[in-house]
């Protein structure tokens, strides 16, 4: 008989139940437990195993360049965003409501941390997140727009329900940047699907990072329309080492430079803050100003 309940819980694709069945019908038996906690227990767990196995499929298939969660934030070091903050960005409602935001601050100070914590909690809470880089998404969509391709790289791009661009501006973006990257914010605003995007540079300078004022101001407005900035502020949690050393000279002389004993980061930009400040748009009142600098001829 055992043999045959092999067989039928191999073909309704119950691996779980089949590996601990007669482990813990053995455990029933001298516990005593009753048929139906034991089969609530090969359930329930069989059940945990599947979830735990869809949030492993989905973080490989969200392309995270390394694994970072909001208990690992460390909001003593990083004291310009407050937990509290963040609390509707952590929920099922970031994705229900299309909430998106836009973090902006020096390197260093927590931005790819938060975006990634945020995007792996969407994926525990049961949806799809996808990371890129800002460059290696506007170099993909404008060689696929000069092949005729855009529509099908695009779809890329709007179908996770999380879609983290990280790192806009740091790099020399290519002319028509604000053209493509609009296709990709305008669609997934009509979809109320949330874009979390890191840049180190201000507002204003969207217009000449994209090479477009209008298109920038049409962008930063529907991301902002149901979203939020987010600025981060302090020294880089890369070189906190740099005052500990300082730290270390006295009497006149300077004892050799070593890295601090503390370990290294984990994590490309984890941060250490404590509940502070984060700049919000004005979206209480329903609105959000900003000025875009003209394009630089």
């Amino acid at each position: 008989m055992s043999e045959d309940l092999d067989a039928l819980l191999r073909r309704l694709h119950l691996p779980t139940v089949r590996r601990l069945y007669k482990e813990l019908a053995d455990r029933a038996e001298k516990e005593e437990m009753s048929y139906h906690d034991y089969l609530g227990t090969l359930i329930a767990e069989e059940v945990a195993h599947r979830a735990q196995t869809r949030i492993e499929r989905a973080t490989r298939r969200a392309k995270f360049p390394f694994l970072a969660t909001i208990e690992e934030f460390d909001f003593t070091f990083q004291s310009s965003v407050r937990l509290a903050l963040l609390g509707s960005f952590l929920g099922p409602e970031l994705v229900s409501e299309g909430r998106s935001a836009i973090f902006l601050g020096p390197s260093g100070t927590g931005k790819t941390h938060l975006s990634i914590a945020i995007g792996y909690r969407a994926i525990q809470n049961g949806f799809e997140t996808l990371f890129t880089d800002a460059d290696h998404l506007l170099e993909r969509l404008s060689t696929a727009s000069q092949q005729g391709r855009l529509r099908e790289v695009l779809a890329e791009y709007l179908h996770p329900h999380v879609l983290v661009v990280d790192e806009l501006g740091y790099l020399t973006h290519r002319p028509d940047a604000a053209n493509v990257l609009f296709h990709v914010v305008n669609e997934r605003h009509l979809r109320r699907k949330p874009i979390l995007f890191t840049t180190n540079k201000p507002l204003a300078s969207w217009g000449r990072l994209l090479h477009d004022p209008d298109l920038a101001e049409a962008i930063l407005d529907r991301v902002l329309e149901r979203g939020r900035l987010i600025e981060l502020h302090g020294r880089s949690y890369r070189t906190r080492h740099v005052d500990q050393l300082q730290g270390e000279e006295s009497g006149g002389r300077t004892k050799a430079a070593r890295i601090s004993g503390k370990q290294r980061p984990n994590f490309v930009e984890p941060t250490r803050g404590a509940p502070a400040h984060s700049m919000t748009s004005s979206m209480t009142t329903g609105s959000f100003c900003w000025s875009i600098s003209p394009a630089i001829s």
